[in-house]
């Protein structure tokens, strides 16, 4: 593979990189700017519509929520229920959600940051590594 194919690949994989870090950075924002500044509720666990009796449980259940201004919103819950911390129909959870957009709500004490920081870390070394094989490759490719 000529040095020109690997620069080409390297623009690609720095580019992905870049991508997937952005999105970790936006995502971890938007979970702190909620959390600071969003409005806390309790909300009701409920299981969707159309669920059998008979069958397994769907891994994101809705959440039902008043907010300040008496308008009942449901969202999908942002959180998986874990065997650890399951989300039953009829639970009671406190949330914070954004007043400028109610949908976007933050379960207190569930909040998962592990998937932000994991495509930071792993598109910051992309995107490093990448940059580290251009760098090599416009070398190889000067000569």
């Amino acid at each position: 593979m000529g040095a020109g194919a690997v620069a080409v690949l390297a623009v690609i994989a720095a580019f992905g990189g870049a991508l997937a870090l952005l999105a970790g950075v936006h995502g971890l924002r938007q979970v702190r700017r909620v959390q600071r500044t969003g409005v806390c509720v309790p909300a009701l666990v409920k299981q969707p519509p159309g669920r059998g009796a008979d069958e397994p449980a769907r891994p994101r259940p809705l959440l039902q929520f008043v907010t300040d201004d008496d308008r009942v919103v449901e969202v999908v819950c942002p959180v998986a229920p874990t065997r650890r911390r399951p989300l039953a129909d009829g639970d009671r959870v406190l949330l914070r959600y954004d007043p400028a957009d109610p949908r976007t709500v933050v379960v207190q004490d569930r909040e998962r940051l592990g998937l932000e920081r994991a495509f930071i870390t792993g598109g910051g070394i992309v995107l490093l590594l990448s940059l580290t094989v251009l760098a090599m490759a416009s070398g190889a490719y000067g000569r």
